[in-house]
């Protein structure tokens, strides 16, 4: 990552690093649901902590704006920290002021310490240099590891770049060397999977794609506004009918950039969206009139994994049908699992994202054998779509 300051001979000992990491974790009733981002954080804090520094945390959690809720307190992700560390966590009552620097001033070299909730505060999403100040006083180093919150240009995740020495974490850093890898530059033949329900929400990301990939499989609600746009009677499908001329333009922004569209040849087609509900299997000139297309069919299973075995680089965005309910999953089990085999076989490199997909992936079981699997959702979605994120540019080497 030549392009990123990164920790690699930074000495950190007796210095206190500011980091900004995403623990904006699943809660109910003071109980974290999901650990996957404390796990993901806890390396790079034992790093630096183990290294001599005094390690000071910062993150947001819900939406408070700018007031101070009770239930969107950081002390009980403070406790659960403290456990996933194995050492104890100081915990500071605000993010600036008085609260904060008394704990930073009680640490020692090797403490970690976390601050209340940023978003207490206003102006950390104005990006507010009064408070950007504020942060800055409270550490020598700034480290932003969370990739997640790159495409938001707040106090912390760019202000405070511009004002203390500032690097990539562990963290920020495996993403974007994993990113650059599946994207930035590949080895080819790519294939790009984009899924989901539909194309209005992704045609940023439709349209970077097309220019950078060999294969872009489109799968989900999506795929039956593409297969319309073609002239598939789809039936009472999700459709959006109102973009089949925009489908047939990314047709031909493909076409000239020599990018093929795979789309699905047939699918498993319901007459109600429920729970095992009775399906058949059919080609797609057999849809129903009150058909539904909820997953993929054998045949395009079929198709995509053989096309993978030809593959060296995948970016998954989005699952292949409604994986939530049984036995629409399918496709979208049966394309991952093939992907991991791959994966695991050193035959293809696999890069995942976006809060759908990394579920999909978990149900699948899976998720641990890709090469990466971002659990960015915003932020990786942003990236997909070419677009540049204030919380890496900050960090590039001027």
């Amino acid at each position: 990552m030549a392009d990123f300051n990164t920790l690699d001979g930074v000495n950190v000992a007796g210095k206190r690093v500011l980091l900004r990491a995403d623990l904006n974790v699943p809660m109910k009733d003071g109980v974290v649901g999901d650990t996957t981002r404390i796990d993901r954080t806890v390396p790079g804090l034992i790093e630096l902590a183990d290294a001599g520094a005094k390690v000071i945390v910062m993150t947001h959690f819900g939406r408070p704006k700018g007031q101070r809720v009770p239930e969107m307190s950081l002390k009980p992700v403070a406790d659960v920290l403290a456990r996933h560390l194995g050492r104890p966590v100081a915990f500071a009552d605000d993010c600036i002021g008085d609260a904060a620097q008394n704990v930073i001033a009680a640490m020692k070299d090797g403490d970690i310490a976390i601050l209340e909730n940023l978003r207490y505060h206003a102006a950390e999403e104005k990006n507010d240099p009064a408070f950007v100040a504020e942060l800055a006083k409270l550490g020598d180093i700034y480290v932003n590891d969370a990739f997640s919150c790159a495409h938001r240009a707040h106090a912390s995740t760019e202000g405070l770049a511009h004002q203390l020495p500032a690097y990539a974490g562990r963290l920020m850093q495996a993403e974007l060397e994993a990113l650059e890898k599946a994207l930035e530059a590949p080895k080819h033949p790519v294939m790009a999977i984009v899924g989901g329900a539909k194309i209005s929400t992704k045609l940023d990301l439709l349209g970077n794609l097309v220019s950078r990939v060999d294969q872009l499989v489109i799968g989900g609600g999506m795929a039956n506004t593409f297969l319309a746009a073609k002239g598939v009677n789809v039936g009472k499908s999700l459709c959006e009918h109102d973009l089949l001329d925009t489908a047939r333009e990314i047709f031909g922004k493909a076409k000239a950039a020599g990018c093929e569209i795979v789309l699905p040849v047939d699918g498993l087609v319901a007459k109600e969206f429920k729970e095992n509900a009775a399906y058949d299997t059919a080609g797609l000139d057999h849809i129903a009139a009150d058909g539904m297309i909820l997953d993929a069919g054998p045949a395009t299973i079929a198709d995509l994994n053989k096309r993978l075995e030809s593959c060296k680089t995948l970016v998954w965005n989005g699952p292949l049908g409604a994986f939530e309910i049984k036995p629409f999953d399918t496709a979208t089990v049966s394309v991952a699992r093939q992907a991991a085999k791959l994966t695991k076989s050193g035959a293809l490199l696999s890069v995942a994202g976006g809060g759908d997909t990394v579920a999909a992936l978990r149900h699948a079981g899976v998720d641990a054998d890709f090469t990466y699997v971002s659990t960015a959702g915003g932020a990786f979605l942003e990236w997909l779509e070419g677009k540049p994120l204030p919380g890496v540019a900050a960090l590039r080497v001027a």
